[in-house]
């Protein structure tokens, strides 16, 4: 891991950037000048980040818990993936704080140092222009690389973040893997990047079957175009949840939702896909049920559902235990 040894001339480059014409070309020139003129912030101060105290962090864990536990699995995967580089993964939630953390305890002292812990503040009012506090204002992917970053006391982190939206399509949350190693290629931001957009996606699909227990989870959009497409059907055949991807790909309000939803008016070309997912889900069923030699409990254990809810489907799809 490398020392603070902040980019002499980084806050002259960023004021002329901003005076020039490139914030209307630019949207990493655009977040330079809204953390200069709209936060009042100066890209040569050197500050430590702003840190929670234990109550405020405990707070603040507390109103992401649901989100937390649906995302502690993709966490533990995608730290697998980037811890042994030198990386730390960060969730944080939409005011910019990281609540959940991964890294290798014999960087913990560094990373600490920086403020890449649990408990700072890394919005954009407060940082400047970072990876956590821009993807949140900003509502996309990105990465902030080195002299990307505001502040010249940052200019040695490299930040990739994804945003997380939750089971009715708000911006929740940030993930986010950083590091202050000097040797990080163009190549490897790129694959790191790809890990961070697809355990986004994951968490945000585990968050909406959480959310949705007792309802079929479809994928309501062919999964080239859009991925994390989902909407929750209830026994009645109406929708009853639609993740973000599924809103703006099938224009569903919240409105309708409320309203009541037939599965069968939005799903139009994908009737078909979604017959052929019931058929999947009844084929793991009568699987889960032999495996466990008609003992419902055990296969609902092993299905990761409830016994009431397999039940349900038992009778939904008309599957009878074996005797």
């Amino acid at each position: 891991m490398s020392g603070r040894q902040p980019t002499g001339h980084h806050a002259d480059f960023v004021q002329a950037s901003i005076a020039s014409s490139d914030a209307a070309r630019s949207a990493l020139v655009a977040s330079w000048r809204r953390s200069m003129t709209v936060h009042g912030l100066d890209p040569a101060e050197r500050k430590a980040p702003r840190r929670l105290t234990e109550g405020e962090l405990s707070e603040a864990r507390r109103r992401i818990e649901p989100l937390l536990r649906a995302a502690d699995a993709s966490l533990d995967r995608l730290y697998l993936a980037v811890g042994g580089v030198g990386c730390c993964v960060l969730l944080a939630d939409r005011d910019g704080i990281p609540v959940e953390r991964r890294g290798a305890v014999a960087d913990n002292d560094t990373f600490d140092e920086w403020g890449l812990w649990t408990g700072t503040v890394w919005s954009e009012d407060s940082e400047g222009t970072n990876g956590i506090g821009t993807c949140l204002a900003d509502q996309r992917a990105l990465t902030i690389h080195r002299d990307e970053h505001f502040f010249a006391s940052n200019t040695l982190l490299s930040c990739t973040t994804a945003p997380i939206y939750d089971h009715e399509g708000n911006l929740a949350a940030a993930l986010d893997v950083s590091s202050c190693r000097s040797d990080l290629t163009e190549g490897f931001v790129g694959l790191i990047a790809m890990a961070v957009g697809d355990a986004a996606r994951r968490i945000e699909a585990e968050n909406f079957r959480l959310c949705f227990p007792d309802a079929r989870i479809l994928l309501a959009s062919a999964a080239e175009r859009s991925a994390g497409a989902l909407i929750a059907v209830n026994c009645d055949d109406l929708v009853v949840g639609a993740t973000r991807s599924a809103r703006q790909t099938l224009g569903i309000t919240q409105q309708a939702l409320a309203r009541g939803l037939p599965a069968a008016d939005i799903l139009g070309d994908v009737a078909k896909a979604a017959e052929e997912l019931e058929e999947a889900e009844r084929g793991v069923i009568q699987r889960a049920i032999a495996r466990a030699d008609g003992n419902v409990s055990a296969a609902a254990q092993n299905l990761g559902i409830s016994r009431a809810t397999l039940h349900r489907k038992l009778a939904r799809f008309g599957i009878r235990r074996p005797h």
